[in-house]
């Protein structure tokens, strides 16, 4: 065949199991949010579904006899339809096989999960004795309220006794929630006792009930002797990251072996915001680096099939082993074995159908794997890279793209498009610098990997060595901060998008039409000429007047969840800030949208968590002025909080009374309240709140803290009238019915700011207290419906700015 050249990734991609896979697949996620008995239906309906389809297809049915006594064929004589059918007959057969196979598997593990005995003591919320089987590590959580911090552990049951001490032994997933600090040196593998409440799982996978457990564990024998070496070069990797910088030393172990416990959450954040938030935990492409790694070296030195096979292998159980199983690994490694197989038989292997395999293996093993989100991202990725990357690859070629230049493009485009329906379903953004941010970020992933692994291995042995290694790999880590920090601060690098289920599926649909199209000359140079044309039009514009924080702002909300952080801007780049929220990684995302490099004045309104448990977060990475509290100092843990993090900045910290003045650049307010001290109210903290009065660029502005009625009475009764009036006011206590209708009235504002957490499990806002607000002539705005929300002053007077985040998506 002179004259004609095969291109590689050209040829037609091999689907034979891709129905199988993609069936067993979805109908396992339905049957996680179906019942048994339906999902048990769905599996009998495919199965005969199946039975009846083959003996249809496979025993000549499809054709029939014509007037003439012969046989002649009905797509002769049928339309397109039916000529589509019968060329994919056993596609058909493989997604009904699929739908069986997937809803029986996850049918038989919703058994065990909706046993009689557990269901019975969850709806009772007993208290119970257990011996589990720990399945992951333990993950610390919600550290940085101020409060201890809670470890969620993932664990199969051996045995529960109730409190009519009759022994049940079910194999059912539990989550366990626990605060003793001795749950955190837990390994998987490891039998443990303890006792704690039962109480319901939030449903959509195979947990069976979640324990609060009250106490310490009681470890029953020790885990394998692979978990306990692999636990140890994991510590040895933490110990040799512990001289390097926070950022990099903090990602690196995420990077290497998933363990991001000291990863610093703005490192995170940016991570997120430029699609990087992949290279945070170990994943699919760290299992290639490291078993090509080996496969080089065994090539090297002229090692046969067979034996390069079972090297690459030791490494591979070996990584898993050190990662842990993490749905992504738990692909990658699938889709190795299948590789290393077909290595040793000498064979070339199937990408394609080796990812189809081990998707279909994977969710018949552990169906909860189809409702998790990595797992998800992980196969989507890879096909990407398997369908779309060598079609991209060639046609760049074509154009006199550089081989390797073409390569480093299609990759990561091909990956990107493939997870953005699921990573806008998650954040309700679509990211426009992940593809660039992600193709600088490609050079340094491998020699960060591999010498993060050679650090672990070496740990043990020698420690020096293990720093240096350590060290070494620093430096590729350093990049990837340094590329995601700088992508997250590029204008116009992410667009708002629908979030959940809807959202995903919205952008799914538009990316295979689009898909599809493109396939049409005249289709893709028009998509090309109305791409280029809407960059063109929207880009210098978002360039030169970005959406936040808006010009001319006087006052802004953040969207931190459920409390309160209130910025006043004192000049460019400085500002005052009231309150820090619940977290740190919110309040520090809420200044660094705002572009605030400098706190003139920190002030906490109060001591309650949800207003001190973010101020890690003001001070990270940003000078801190000087602190102002109040002089009521419960509770004890708030006050604590904000006391340390001051000491450890080197910062004053300020108790404030009615009538404290502050003034610097275009800020000055007053402590107008408490006027004086309030006991023996519904919550004094609350009630002895910092409320102050400030004027920015000549707008009055009123901070309420979380002032409830005695307290906004007791300042009606000490002021003027008149002197409470504001054109902006901070609603006290994220808008609770605990207002004063009277002081709503004295203040009567055009602007109410209402910080307030999604579906929080107060009640707040009041619809009440907005509609009083609306009626007396306020827009009303809340961080929980709008995001970001900022008071500004223009050229037609006092307006509003919103930054729309979308709900459940707080940063």
């Amino acid at each position: 065949m002179s004259g004609v050249r095969v291109i590689a990734g050209r040829q037609p991609p091999d689907l034979r199991l891709a129905g199988l896979a993609l069936a067993t697949w979805l109908s396992a996620l339905a049957g996680l949010h179906l019942s048994v008995p339906v999902t048990v239906a769905m599996a009998l309906l495919a199965a005969v579904g199946a039975i009846a389809g083959y003996g249809y297809l496979s025993h000549g049915l499809w054709a029939t006899p014509d007037r003439a006594g012969g046989r002649s064929n009905r797509a002769d004589r049928a339309g397109a339809a039916d000529r589509l059918v019968e060329r994919h007959r056993w596609l058909v057969i493989a997604v009904l096989l699929g739908v069986v196979c997937g809803a029986a598997a996850t049918g038989a593990r919703m058994v065990v999960r909706d046993a009689a005995p557990i269901a019975e003591l969850v709806r009772e919320r007993a208290s119970v004795t257990a011996e589990l089987l720990v399945r992951d590590d333990p993950r610390a959580v919600a550290g940085a309220t101020g409060r201890p911090p809670v470890y969620l552990l993932s664990a199969e049951l051996t045995w529960l006794r109730g409190p009519d001490q009759q022994r049940v032994a079910v194999p059912a997933r539990i989550l366990v929630l626990a605060s003793d600090p001795a749950w955190r040196g837990l390994l998987p593998g490891q039998r443990i006792r303890t006792t704690g409440r039962l109480g319901a799982p939030r449903g959509g996978d195979l947990t069976a009930g979640v324990l609060s457990a009250n106490a310490a564990p009681v470890r029953v024998g020790q885990p394998s002797w692979a978990q306990r070496a692999a636990g140890s070069l994991r510590a040895g990797l933490q110990r040799a990251c512990v001289p390097l910088p926070d950022e990099p030393g903090g990602l690196l172990p995420g990077l290497v072996v998933g363990d991001t416990s000291r990863l610093d959450p703005a490192v995170e954040e940016d991570f997120l915001t430029t699609g990087m938030t992949h290279l945070n935990a170990v994943s699919g492409s760290n299992v290639a680096i490291v078993v090509g790694a080996v496969l080089l070296l065994v090539r090297w030195a002229r090692a046969g099939p067979w034996l390069a096979a079972g090297l690459c292998g030791l490494a591979l159980v070996g990584f898993v082993i050190l990662v842990r199983p993490s749905p992504s690994v738990v692909r990658a490694a699938t889709m190795g074995a299948i590789g290393l197989a077909a290595l040793a038989a000498g064979r070339p292997r199937a990408a394609l159908p080796a990812l189809s395999a081990g998707v279909t293996v994977l969710v018949l093993v552990d169906p909860e794997l189809a409702g998790d989100a990595g797992f998800a991202l992980s196969v989507l990725a890879t096909g990407g890279l398997l369908l779309l990357a060598p079609r991209w690859r060639d046609g760049l070629r074509r154009r006199g793209v550089p081989a390797g230049l073409a390569e480093a493009l299609a990759v990561p485009a091909a990956a990107q498009l493939a997870c953005a329906p699921v990573v806008a379903g998650i954040s309700g953004t679509v990211s426009l610098v992940a593809v660039p941010a992600n193709l600088l970020a490609v050079p340094a992933i491998a020699p960060a990997t591999v010498l993060g692994v050679l650090a672990a291995a070496v740990s043990p042995l020698w420690p020096a060595g293990a720093e240096f290694l350590a060290w070494l790999a620093s430096w590729p880590a350093w990049w990837l901060v340094t590329v995601a920090r700088h992508g997250a601060r590029l204008p116009a690098g992410t667009l708002p998008w629908p979030g959940g289920a809807t959202g995903a599926l919205l952008l799914a649909g538009l990316t295979v039409a689009l898909l599809v199209a493109t396939r049409h000359p005249v289709v893709r140079r028009l998509v090309a000429v109305v791409v280029v044309a809407v960059v063109a039009g929207t880009l210098p514009v978002r360039l030169a007047a970005p959406g936040w924080p808006p010009a001319g702002w006087v006052v802004a909300a953040c969207a931190v969840g459920q409390g309160d952080t209130v910025v006043l801007p004192v000049a460019a780049g400085r500002a005052v800030v009231v309150d820090a929220g619940p977290d740190p990684g919110a309040a520090d995302g809420c200044l660094r949208r705002l572009g605030v490099r400098e706190v003139a004045l920190l002030v906490i309104s109060h001591f309650h968590v949800d207003h001190t448990g973010g101020v890690a977060g003001v001070f990270r990475n940003r000078p801190v002025g000087a602190v102002l509290t109040p002089q009521w100092p419960e509770p004890a843990a708030g006050r604590g909080l904000v006391l340390a993090e001051a000491a450890a900045h080197s910062v004053d910290v300020v108790a404030g009374a009615a009538g404290w003045r502050y003034r610097e650049g275009g800020v000055e307010f007053t402590v107008i309240g408490p006027s004086r001290p309030l006991r023996g109210t519904r919550s004094d903290p609350n009630n002895n709140s910092l409320m102050l009065l400030a004027t920015v660029s000549g707008v009055r502005i009123l901070l309420a803290g979380d002032a409830e009625t005695e307290e906004q009475r007791a300042l009606l009764d000490d002021t003027a009238p008149g002197g409470l009036r504001a054109e902006v006011l901070k609603v006290a206590h994220h808008g609770s019915a605990y207002q004063d209708p009277a002081f709503l009235d004295a203040v009567r504002p055009r602007i109410a700011l209402v910080p307030v957490g999604t579906g929080n499990a107060y009640g707040h806002p009041n619809p009440a207290v907005l509609g009083r607000l609306a009626r007396g002539g306020a827009r009303v705005l809340r961080t929980d419906t709008e995001g970001d929300v900022a008071a500004v002053l223009g050229g037609t007077g006092l307006g509003v700015v919103t930054r729309g985040t979308p709900p459940g998506r707080q940063p």
